[in-house]
């Protein structure tokens, strides 16, 4: 690793040349660091916007799920069980579900080694339990803040170790030396002055680990100030996979938390207000039973996800009335843990389904009001909000249907490399979930990614670096373009949250949970056109919001990728399936919402094939037959020949 400086137009940048850089500092980057330092590859450095940003260090829920194979004696297991439930979520490459179910053990024991404390019973086993879409009981949990957790014991490890860490530096372009990668430019978020405000970074190899497209959402339960960097990879060539499969459910806006698990198990009464202050309670303006509207909130903590097949009569159909109140009426929706609903003293238990009763029965909480109940049986889950500065007992809390998790992202193979060679991608930036994912899936998936690319990194990616000079050459179209960009964004007033604010909320009304199929193409005209005009169109007052601009830009180019899969999904005939409902002219509509959410479901035609999506050849979509499960493990005496000549990375 050295530092020198590269001359462009008659200017010098700071440029570091070394073999991998690995872009975020969440669960994922920190782990592939690792990784490459336990295989030799210590020329790796992890640049980031900020060490203490992203989703893994500042989200979590009411018991964060980690998924990994079963490891106590009650439920039998084997990678090839997981892959195959894996591969059963649709539109899954079952090459890459069978590598992160056959690692999900190394990755798990090397989290707990580093001090992550999953539990054990006495005798030793990482007992489980069962998640949403999840067979054998499979999860696992640090508590509501796992991820946290993960992370924080990974960058100690690094620190341990010597990671060299480049903080305050938003990655805004990809450099490519012909179809291979040559390295990424970055903005100095503390720059001095221009002179230091881009930063060149020549490597070998890059991983992507930024999370998720957070920023394309308006309604989001991502974390603020995470915003997810996948425009930059479409922009560079690479491909997408799946991105019209998200998961959304229902979260508290301030604090950005998911309100599952207990939140909704104590069963709290839900209100919306009106812009001249007064209430309603929609739900019980809607069900005409006590029990069944309090029997699927209960089942909301558990089926917290929104998923279209629950949407007609089941606990979904929550989703959809907040939705209707905050979108389509213009309301504001809270919880409301101080009062029962329906303005119960003692609620009617005995009118509740019988798993919701037996289970408050079990947990001795059949009395009081939601908070009593929250506080009795799960006094953390309270604690959580007090914390961040919300006192469940004396205010409300505000909530929406909101991005929670994109199962779709980038496309890589089965070492997580995109189709631009080079360029990896780990974590949830990498789109190996289909439609349904077990819960937890994803930290699993952001381990095992991270590892993988690093292996191949280690036994394919250790080649010579573009020379200086092609590199200055390759650098100079793209640091000409974005200083003038700099300078077009710095030349007067400050226009940045007009735009942002309408792209994202265009995004969440077209483009989310409830996707107007009518609308689609009209979205996409319209984030095209700020796009287009980014330079004339967006201004910031001083230097020290360009990275909030780069943000933006990189959503809009996200958000054109993202609506022009949806777009093609409907127009080759695709229907409502996962967490997200197309809406159309015939089909089913829950009872009393008329046409508002009339959908379609899908019938399976789509399960076998994955969409692919190029932002760089005029936002095209195709289609491919999954990737099939791989066939028999091998017979050791074979395997273990090529594993002693080549540790089977091919």
């Amino acid at each position: 690793m050295k530092e020198t400086t590269t001359v462009i137009g008659g200017k010098s940048y700071r440029t570091v040349s070394l073999n991998t850089v690995i872009v975020g500092s969440g669960a994922a980057g920190f782990n592939a660091a690792l990784r490459l330092h336990s295989l030799g590859v210590t020329d790796c450095a992890i640049v980031t916007e900020g060490v203490k940003m992203g989703t893994s260090r500042n989200t979590g829920s009411d018991k964060q799920t980690y998924y990994k194979m079963n490891l106590c004696a009650d439920y039998p297991d084997s990678p090839r069980s997981m892959a195959e439930d894996f591969f059963r979520g649709k539109c899954v490459d079952g090459d890459t579900a069978y590598v992160e179910a056959a690692l999900s053990i190394p990755c798990f024991l090397n989290l707990c080694e580093l001090g992550v404390p999953f539990p054990v019973n006495r005798f030793g086993e990482y007992i489980g339990y069962k998640t949403d879409h999840d067979p054998r009981a499979r999860a696992t949990s640090a508590g509501p803040l796992t991820s946290k957790l993960m992370t924080e014991c990974l960058e100690a490890e690094a620190e341990r170790v010597g990671v060299k860490i480049y903080d305050k530096m938003q990655i805004i372009s990809v450099l490519k030396d012909g179809d291979r990668v040559a390295g990424v430019l970055a903005l100095n978020k503390i720059a001095a002055g221009e002179e230091d405000r881009l930063v060149l970074f020549r490597a070998t190899n890059v991983i992507i680990a930024t999370g998720g497209p957070a920023g394309i959402y308006a309604d989001s339960v991502y974390p603020i100030g995470h915003a997810g960097s996948s425009g930059i990879a479409f922009e560079a060539g690479v491909l997408g996979k799946n991105l019209t499969e998200w998961q959304y459910g229902l979260a508290s806006i301030a604090p950005r938390w998911n309100v599952s698990g207990t939140y909704m198990q104590v069963l709290p009464r839900f209100v919306s207000v009106d812009s001249e202050g007064k209430e309603y309670e929609f739900l019980a303006e809607y069900f005409d039973e006590v029990g069944d509207c309090l029997s699927k909130i209960f089942k909301k903590g558990y089926e917290w996800p929104f998923d279209c097949r629950k949407a007609i009569d089941g606990s979904s159909i929550i989703d959809l009335l907040v939705y209707r109140e905050k979108v389509l009426l213009g309301r504001r929706v809270y919880l409301d843990f101080r009062r029962n609903p329906y303005g119960y003293d003692e609620l009617p238990y005995d009118t509740l389904t019988e798993e919701a009763r037996e289970y408050l029965e079990k947990a001795g909480a059949c009395f009081g009001n939601p908070l009593e109940r929250l506080l009795h049986m799960n006094e953390p889950a309270y604690d959580l909000y007090l914390s961040k500065g919300v006192d469940l007992r004396t205010e409300m809390l505000e909530i929406a249907l909101c991005a929670q998790h994109n199962n779709g992202g980038l496309s890589t193979d089965l070492w997580w490399q995109t189709n631009v060679p080079g360029l990896y991608a780990a974590g949830e930036v990498a789109g190996t979930h289909g439609v349904y994912r077990p819960g937890g899936s994803a930290l699993n998936a952001g381990q095992v990614g991270s590892m993988r690319a690093a292996q191949h990194i280690a036994r394919f990616g250790a080649g010579e670096r573009t020379d200086e000079a092609r590199f200055a050459a390759i650098a100079e179209a793209a640091v000409a373009t974005h200083a003038e960009l700099c300078e077009k964004m710095l030349s007067g007033g400050d226009t940045l949250k007009i735009y942002s604010d309408r792209a994202t909320k265009r995004m969440s009304e077209v483009g989310g949970a409830i996707r107007n199929s009518e609308k689609l193409g009209s979205a996409l005209a319209e984030i095209k056109e700020i796009f287009d005009n980014f330079g004339s169109y967006v201004r910031v007052a001083t230097p020290a919001r360009l990275y909030e601009a780069y943000r933006l830009r990189d959503a809009l180019i996200s958000q054109m990728t993202y609506l022009s899969a949806m777009k093609y999904y409907v127009e080759a005939g695709g229907k409502s399936r996962g967490s997200a409902i197309y809406t159309s002219k015939v089909g089913n509509t829950p009872a009393k919402l008329g046409d508002l959410f009339r959908f379609e479901l899908d019938s399976g035609e789509f399960d076998e094939v994955v969409e692919e999506v190029s932002y760089t050849d005029g936002l095209s979509a195709t289609v491919r037959p999954v990737r099939p499960l791989p066939g028999d493990s091998g017979f050791f005496e074979n395997v273990w020949r090529r594993y002693r000549e080549d540790k089977n990375v091919y």
